[in-house]
């Protein structure tokens, strides 16, 4: 993609206004709690200290607003807690130049290093460098610092302990989550009906997941709907694909593909009737005709072999999500000891060292994290002592504007940069205009500035230019508390605000990370983790007596996780303006499909598994043998820009498929093989490996 053409496709993603179900209670909460702030400060304080201590409270309720799945009121402590860190350290660094420079530059890297624990610790880290570059406005003494950071905790508490007394649809995000998986595996159930080889996106498991992991209090508080349905639901997955699959399951055309297009649409229904049921917390409600296709037959089309045996385990499967659900929402039940060792969060305190080693692992060179934690630190710093030579007061809004808009990746940056620039020039125009009409008094701009924050809690999930359109607005009601100027403010406001944003881009195009070049590292990754899953499964097959479902699901975990990554890394790829090195957009979507196939058959196999009580199957153990190697061999071949080679595995399956030719491992096995082709296919010949 060229400059012009990612530039565009920048701007035109960055101004895109999304529809998004607003929560209007939990914006009233949010906001609630900036103007008790405000209205304490400014009955038992100052203007000037009304101004500077509302940002506690109303970063605190940005971050509990994120996609996070830890309780809110923790995260509006923690955020709270360094914020009132930053705050201090600024203010004693800020009479300096030199040392106040040398320290945002060294907790601004900090600050992009966070991105690597997660998105929501990556943006509490923004927030506390922004509050730093304010702490520029303080008081002169180390008292008056003090009181301001304590201020600033006291906003985190005052969001944490409304949080908790107006509760706002408790454990939402986490009925959210395991609806969404449960409604995206009924639409998968729907589409199998008419593409027996219907693709499925594992994110929504994945979030339900995530989810489900609960610290040792929730897990004591926990709705008993939230317990069973997420295990049934990652049963169901794979028994919906040997269904359908015409390999391993009923012919494509005849009676029993109708008897199987009705048991599809039948487990349709039943998984968005559990879906609405978690999301509302209410009994589940059936329609007769839906439980009667479920039901065994007496006379009409019969299914046989194994996908008569798939049948009944997905009408088993059914039953039991639709009984787990009906459960009384309000009760509980103690967590077993499995359940804590699988699906324990780690508390606060427990979660440093976690967090310790996933900066150190990313303490490299080649780390696209890392060089955002430099590209940014060095943007911090340059912008602030632009912000400063310039004839401007504040001049902490050019390095805040850049700070707040830079993202480890190319496409959000620059989105997010001229979104921001965008939403401040209207603004701080529509604010501007009012401030010069009505001049209204102090206690007048403090409610204007509630009315702001409303708007911006409310329309969060919009859109990032109709977010910086408030959060404008503000910023100039909230300034106009301690009697600035309008004009100045609204002066002020675009120029730096254009001079931080374009820092930002012109940071990334001087230092890039571009994921284009890791596409091959990614491709390899992945297919070593379905290499895993698949020699995990085709060892249930060769040793069923030794089968450990353990090993097999965490294989299957590792598949996921890095189909995830290579998703992330395929989707920022496109999106920069960088030419292929080594790999094609073409090339690599289509050896996405073959792995995502890959991944597929051997989810069907994992569904058709043997009992422990089996007779091993030596062709699978031979083909398991061949495999190994040979998957080790081929993500070696695509990280260095050659082509896999299959033929031991091939070799394998041939012998197998001699001695049996009707097995439904045999038979998956075949199609797995075809997949790997596809690969080999999709990959361009005689590449050399990537610069």
């Amino acid at each position: 993609m060229s400059w012009s053409r990612a530039l565009k496709e920048a701007a035109r993603s960055g101004l895109t206004v999304e529809r998004a179900k607003l929560t209007p209670l939990v914006a009233i909460r949010g906001t609630a709690g900036v103007a008790l702030v405000i209205g304490l400060c400014l009955w038992r304080g100052s203007p000037a200290l009304a101004v500077s201590s509302a940002f506690g409270a109303f970063a605190s309720g940005i971050v509990t607003f994120q996609r996070s799945m830890r309780p809110r009121p923790v995260l509006a402590l923690a955020v709270a807690g360094a914020l009132a860190v930053s705050t201090f350290l600024g203010y004693l660094a800020a009479a300096h130049v030199l040392a106040f420079v040398l320290l945002l530059t060294g907790w601004t890297f900090l600050a992009g290093l966070a991105w690597a624990i997660g998105p929501v610790s990556g943006l509490a880290g923004t927030q506390t460098v922004a509050i730093m570059l304010v702490t520029v406005t303080l008081p002169t003494s180390v008292p008056g610092a003090l009181e301001h950071a304590a201020l600033i905790a006291f906003g985190g508490l005052v969001q944490a302990t409304l949080i908790v007394l107006f509760p706002v649809r408790p454990w939402g995000i986490q009925r959210d989550a395991l609806a969404d998986a449960l409604a995206a595996e009924a639409d998968y159930a729907r589409r199998l009906r008419h593409d027996p080889v219907a693709p499925f996106d594992p994110a929504p498991l994945m979030h339900a997941r995530a989810a489900s992991t609960v610290t040792r209090r929730q897990a004591r508080r926990r709705p008993a709907q939230l317990h069973g349905p997420r295990g049934l639901a990652e049963r169901v997955r794979p028994v919906l694909a040997s269904l359908a699959d015409p390999v391993v399951g009923a012919p494509l055309e005849g009676p029993e593909r109708d008897r199987v297009r009705e048991l599809l649409g039948a487990a349709a229904t039943v998984l968005d009737a559990v879906a609405h049921a978690v999301r509302h917390a209410r009994p589940v409600r059936l329609p007769p005709e839906a439980m009667a296709v479920l039901e065994v037959p007496a006379t009409g089309p019969m299914l046989s072999g194994p996908a008569r045996r798939t049948a009944y385990r997905l009408i088993s499967l059914l039953a039991d999500a639709v009984e787990l659900t009906d459960e009384p929402v309000e009760a509980t039940r103690p967590t077993t000891e499995a359940e804590r060792g699988h699906l324990l969060r780690p508390s606060v305190p427990r979660l440093v060292p976690v967090a310790l080693r996933a900066l150190h692992r990313e303490a490299r060179w080649s780390s696209h994290i890392f060089r955002h934690a430099l590209r940014v630190a060095a943007v911090a710093a340059a912008g602030y002592l632009l912000g400063t030579a310039l004839p401007f007061g504040h001049g902490y809004w050019a390095p805040l504007a850049a700070v707040m808009v830079m993202r480890p990746d190319f496409a959000q940056t620059y989105s997010r940069g001229v979104a921001r620039f965008a939403g401040t020039l209207v603004g701080v125009a529509v604010a501007g205009v009012l401030m010069a009409l009505a001049h209204p008094a102090p206690h007048v701009s403090a409610a204007l500035a509630v009315v702001c924050v409303f708007l911006m809690y409310l329309l969060m999930r919009t859109g990032v230019s109709v977010t910086s359109a408030c959060v404008a607005a503000y910023v100039v009601f909230l300034l106009g508390i301690a009697g600035a100027g309008w004009e100045q403010t609204v002066e002020e406001r675009v120029v730096l605000t254009l001079l931080g944003g374009a820092l930002a881009m012109l940071s990334y195009a001087l230092f890039p990370a571009w994921e284009t070049p890791r596409l091959r590292d990614r491709l390899a990754d992945w297919l070593t983790a379905n290499g895993r899953y698949a020699l995990a499964v085709c060892d249930g097959y060769a040793r069923p007596a030794a089968r450990r479902p353990r090993q097999v699901r965490e294989a299957l975990l590792d598949a996921r996780a890095a189909r995830a990554a290579w998703e992330t890394s395929e989707a920022r790829a496109e999106k920069e303006p960088v030419r292929d090195r080594g790999l094609s957009l073409r090339a690599a979507h289509a050896a996405g499909g073959a792995l995502a196939a890959m991944g597929r058959v051997t989810m069907i196999m994992e569904a058709h598994l043997p009992e422990k009580d089996a007779e091993p199957s030596p062709g699978a153990a031979a083909f398991a043998e061949a495999l190994r190697p040979a998957v080790e061999h081929a993500a070696g071949a695509v990280r260095a820009g050659g082509r896999p080679d299959w033929s031991g595995p091939r070799a394998a399956w041939e012998r197998w498929h001699a001695e049996d030719d009707d097995g439904v491992a045999v038979r998956a096995t075949g199609l797995l093989l075809d997949a790997l082709d596809d690969l080999t296919e999709a990959l361009p010949a005689n590449s050399g490996p990537d610069p």
